[in-house]
């Protein structure tokens, strides 16, 4: 079967570590039409607009999409690309599986953990207020009115909304997932002890929908405990289920147990939508220098493989991605035992040896 799918190259790395992805999802053997369109902070420069209307329709079109990493500035300029195109498309649901793969460096071994983050609501949505404008004071003042708080004056605001309808749409996916993927337990990770109208919600509407799934165990942790659980015994855990500033967080803490970003795969689904991508940034001052790794954008067509179920295709990339790192030769200098390392390899020199275990692994 064909598939019409959306790639998006990025900027900075994205393009070198999208082309590498490419051909590695190629030689599985699976029929892709690639609809290559552009986003982000180099085509905001050419076209003032970081996510053209191209994008928009191609997206809505085929259905599924991959991307390399997309430039956002710090505290100036455009709002992230990725968090517009999570709201545009109603990407409710980011999953970022974190799993040890043998020969990578990490204090931890046989991790296997599922983040489930709720993608579109919490401090994330961007409603802010910025410090020393009028709107600010009018909501300060309004605070003091009706709740007979005094926030500073000299105060930068951000609101936090948590929707039922948010809550039921991610729990409902984390179960799902569970289910799908054979998984035992999922654990909703909350600060509900002191934001009890909002992460208090998100709680409530767990402990409502966890009965409707008595083949998975179901358990809740207070967020900053949970990030102990994890440093001290992450075995224990299985699939986590987030709202969306907790889950940016401990996505990357499961990423350190299993190594790094550089192993760390990610996909953004919606009912109708989905879209997948590396968990890293797009470390601009390696563009163009063939060094970065490019094994967690790979892995994130492992991801996108799954979902347009190929499922074989998805087994014998993954399969080559983790034979590969195992043995350690042809893996870039983050994943080698010295970062100074003279026998590492680069971006396409890892993708050569991932294209030839699967043509090994297809005999």
């Amino acid at each position: 079967m064909k598939h019409n799918i959306t790639l998006i190259p990025g900027d900075g790395i994205g393009p070198e570590i999208t082309e590498d992805t490419v051909k590695v999802v190629e030689a599985t053997g699976v029929d892709i039409n690639w609809d290559i369109v552009n986003a982000g902070a180099e085509v905001y420069e050419r076209e003032g607009t970081v996510l053209p209307q191209s994008v928009i329709d191609s997206l809505k079109k085929n259905k599924v999409g991959i991307k390399g990493p997309i430039t956002t500035p710090v505290g100036t300029g455009f709002r992230s690309v990725n968090v517009m195109m999570r709201k545009l498309f109603n990407l409710y649901a980011c999953v970022r599986p974190c799993k040890s793969y043998p020969g990578v460096r990490s204090k931890y071994s046989d991790i296997d953990l599922v983040i489930v983050r709720e993608n579109t609501e919490d401090l994330y949505a961007g409603i802010e207020f910025e410090c020393g404008k009028n709107e600010t004071a009018e909501l300060i003042d309004f605070i003091k009115d009706k709740k007979d708080i005094q926030v500073r004056k000299d105060s930068g605001i951000s609101i936090k909304p948590i929707s039922i309808g948010a809550c039921e749409n991610i729990i409902r996916f984390a179960f799902e997932y569970a289910v799908k993927n054979n998984r035992k337990k999922v654990t909703c990770v909350h600060k509900a002890n002191i934001m009890k109208y909002s992460d208090g919600l998100f709680l409530k509407v767990f402990k409502e929908i966890a009965p409707e799934y008595n083949e998975i165990e179901s358990e809740d942790r207070i967020v900053d405990n949970m990030c102990m659980q994890l440093v001290q015994k992450p075995k224990l855990y299985d699939v986590m289920v987030l709202p969306n500033l907790y889950g940016d967080i401990l996505s990357d803490l499961a990423a350190g147990l299993i190594g790094g970003l550089g192993v760390a795969p990610g996909g953004n689904i919606g009912k109708e939508i989905a879209l997948f991508e590396p968990t890293h940034g797009s470390a601009p001052k390696y563009k163009g220098e063939n060094k970065v790794n490019p094994i967690a954008m790979m892995l994130s067509a492992v991801l996108m493989l799954r979902h347009i179920e190929e499922d074989r295709c998805a087994d014998l990339l993954e399969s080559a991605i983790a034979q590969n790192i195992k043995e350690g030769k042809f893996v870039t200098y983050d994943m080698k035992p010295s970062r100074d390392d003279l026998t590492a390899v680069g971006t396409s020199e890892v993708a050569d040896a991932v294209v030839e275990k699967i043509k090994l692994l297809k005999v």
